[in-house]
């Protein structure tokens, strides 16, 4: 099972910030890292590292996974390639507590009610 960490782990950080600038370059939203997925596997690959993020951004959570090669002072950051998700595959991982936390005060601010559904599925 996934273990998911709202910590990201010091050797990681460099690696964790070229891969949220690089995916905030290509998206209209501004994404936060709020988790890390198996950081124990990110941190014991060698030159090239896998990271299993978690982002948040507006109303929307992801995960997403990265490639991050070193090479020097820079990073190559790309996408990892994941496997289709079929028919009837449980949801791995909620969103992290707290990822969403200013979303409330800030739609009630908004608005004069405010109506929250909960349901359990995919993310």
């Amino acid at each position: 099972m996934a273990k998911v960490s709202d910590t990201i782990p010091t050797e990681l950080q460099p690696e964790v910030d070229a891969a949220i600038n690089w995916f905030n370059a290509q998206s209209s939203n501004e994404f936060k890292v709020t988790a890390i997925v198996d950081a124990d596997e990110s941190l014991a690959s060698s030159n090239e590292k896998e990271l299993r993020l978690v982002l948040c951004g507006g109303d929307v959570c992801q995960q997403k996974k990265f490639n991050v090669l070193q090479s020097g002072d820079s990073f190559t950051v790309s996408f990892a390639e994941e496997p289709p998700i079929s028919n009837g595959t449980q949801a791995e991982l909620d969103p992290p507590p707290g990822a969403r936390q200013a979303w409330l005060d800030d739609a009630i601010n908004k608005h004069k009610f405010v109506v929250l559904v909960f349901y359990r599925g995919f993310w």
